[in-house]
């Protein structure tokens, strides 16, 4: 895998969402995406290998979309985190915001555009903070 090339992770128990996510960013996109109906099988793969942004489900069997972004944002905490889910009621998002600092909340029907301009606002986002995070790196050691 290219390391500069973005790196998203679809989860959600679903097949059929995550071929089309898939089908569409590939369409509109350079990103490396991988797809995950297993929430336990995509917490495993998040602690050995990088990603940009993450898109999980809300409801899904054995982990459900806030505790997988919570293993997310452990796991590392700069990559964007997005929860894309038909469960709409506002406690889950309240939930989601509080617990993992998430990125985005859309709601399923969703429209790839919005879909889209999420998915590259977190790659930028991304970028950004890892960027950030080595300038003040070489600040330290050059000071110290």
């Amino acid at each position: 895998m290219d390391n500069n090339k973005p790196s998203v992770l679809l989860i959600d128990d679903e097949e059929m969402v995550i071929t089309s996510v898939r089908a569409y960013l590939a369409l509109e996109t350079n990103y490396h995406v991988q797809g995950f109906t297993d929430p336990e099988m995509a917490a495993e793969h998040m602690k050995s290998n990088p990603f940009d942004v993450v898109v999980s489900d809300y409801l899904m069997p054995k982990i459900n979309g806030i505790e997988l972004l919570r293993r997310a944002r452990e796991t590392a905490p700069e990559a964007s985190r997005i929860l894309l889910t038909g469960h709409s009621d506002k406690q889950s998002a309240v939930d989601a915001i509080n617990t993992v600092a998430l990125f985005q909340y859309i709601e399923k029907p969703w429209d790839n555009q919005q879909l889209l301009l999420a998915i590259q606002g977190g790659v930028e986002r991304t970028r950004l903070l890892r960027d950030l995070k080595d300038v003040q790196k070489k600040l330290l050691r050059a000071f110290l």
